[in-house]
């Protein structure tokens, strides 16, 4: 058995609250191992780091996400009895109906719905002095999923259920005000969902809209039956609140198209292949989820080290995506390494890693992919905008981290306009 190195802290729930998207590499360098052993909220944690963690870590089967994360993050990120949740046959049963809801047609659909809110909204953000950009795109995510799930929202709907979703995403990471916060309209919005999901159960069957809020809501469980009111409304929830999220990812595409201008005039002229690059190098650079935690279901051996069932792993997304092993340029912003990825499910994890139809691999990725490449194609071909002075930088020791200023934008006009 090889020594697995260990912090010299008896708890490390402030130095990881403290380093946030670091906590785990940085102690990784220090210690010359892709593992190491600490405690977190007193709990004995080993925290991993790099491909064949992620390897190791992804073995289908092998982990349980029940357990792996504060309750209080598992609330407002997924809740009790969600997808994330499952093991098993119950998992792939319910990740098989997230997963049809990926398809070519309705991505198409969602991709539609997203470039006309967008486009509607340039005249407004237009008569305005400045908007932020950050929360205009929640806005903007929040009115398009909605409205491609089967409902809809009034103008004063849509900042209720944006406020609500943004305020879960904000509080997953933190303890105190954000979280409670989160916590307080998280109740309110489930309320809502149980409402949509209970209509959509009391239509009958020809009168059934062939929606995601209609496979949510007559999705059948392994023995036959409906998943309760309250789990079709997490459910509905984790749909919506992740694609509500991608506002960050769009709003460092919008960074990144300020930061490195060398990309704009090619992405506006349609280069070949750029627009997923530059998508897949905004997911590797900037910070999304720092880590994903795992409770072993079995007794198993990785370097030369047995771990027990019941023992709690941490792996470094952040850090994985930032390994120089695995990236010509990790602390540089270089979408053409893109070009030569080998595509490996293991070594490029922003939002988990393994393989989507038996593991625990994010459904919604591929939406997150499309919608940056819709979102670039925005920025560069459909508005002209300024970028006033402001605080870009991204702290990250904030989970989730964001851009300080929420990226301001001013002197907004449709493309092709004269001022």
């Amino acid at each position: 058995m090889t020594h697995i190195p260990r912090t010299p802290a008896f708890d490390s729930s402030k130095a990881f609250l403290d380093n946030g998207y670091q906590f785990i590499s940085e102690r990784c360098r220090e210690y010359a191992s892709d593992i190491f052993q600490t405690r977190i909220m007193l709990r004995p944690v080993y925290c991993v780091s790099g491909e064949d963690a992620a390897r190791m870590f992804y073995v289908p089967g092998r982990f349980t996400r029940n357990g792996a994360m504060p309750p209080t993050t598992l609330s407002l990120l997924q809740d009790h009895g969600s997808v994330l949740t499952l093991d098993d046959e119950e998992h792939a049963r319910r990740k098989e109906m997230f997963m049809g809801l990926m398809g070519p047609a309705r991505l198409a659909q969602l991709m539609e719905l997203f470039e006309a809110e967008w486009r509607r909204r340039i005249p407004v953000w237009q008569r305005q002095p400045s908007v932020i950009l950050q929360d205009e795109v929640e806005q903007v995510l929040c009115q398009s999923v909605c409205q491609w799930v089967g409902i809809s929202l009034d103008e004063d709907e849509l900042r209720q259920r944006t406020a609500e979703l943004t305020a879960m995403i904000e509080g997953a990471g933190s303890i105190g005000p954000r979280n409670w916060k989160g916590q307080l309209l998280r109740q309110r919005t489930e309320r809502w969902a149980r409402e949509q999901i209970r209509a959509a159960r009391g239509l009958s069957g020809e009168d059934r809209p062939h929606t995601p809020l209609e496979v949510i809501a007559h999705h059948t469980a392994l023995h036959g039956h409906h998943p309760d009111y309250k789990t079709a409304a997490v459910e509905l929830l984790n749909l919506l609140r992740p694609v509500v999220a991608v506002a960050r990812y769009i709003t460092f595409s919008a960074l990144a198209l300020h930061q490195y201008p060398q990309y704009r005039e090619r992405l506006a002229h349609a280069e070949p292949g750029l627009a997923e690059m530059f998508s897949q190098e905004v997911r590797r650079y900037y910070p999304f989820f720092p880590v994903v935690g795992g409770i072993a279901r079995e007794t198993f051996s990785w370097r030369e080290h047995q771990f027990k069932a019941g023992d709690w792993i941490l792996l470094d997304l952040h850090g994985t995506n930032h390994d120089p092993r695995l990236w010509q340029q990790p602390h540089d912003f270089h979408p053409e390494q893109f070009a030569s990825w080998d595509r490996s499910p293991f070594n490029f994890i922003p939002q988990g890693g393994g393989e989507y139809s038996h593991g625990h691999r994010c459904a919604g990725e591929w939406l997150t992919i499309e919608l940056l490449k819709s979102a670039l194609h925005l920025l560069t071909t459909s508005m002209r905008y300024e970028v006033p002075a402001q605080n870009l930088d991204i702290s990250l020791s904030r989970m989730p981290a964001t851009i300080h200023s929420r990226f301001i934008i001013s002197q907004v006009h449709p493309a092709g306009s004269v001022q």
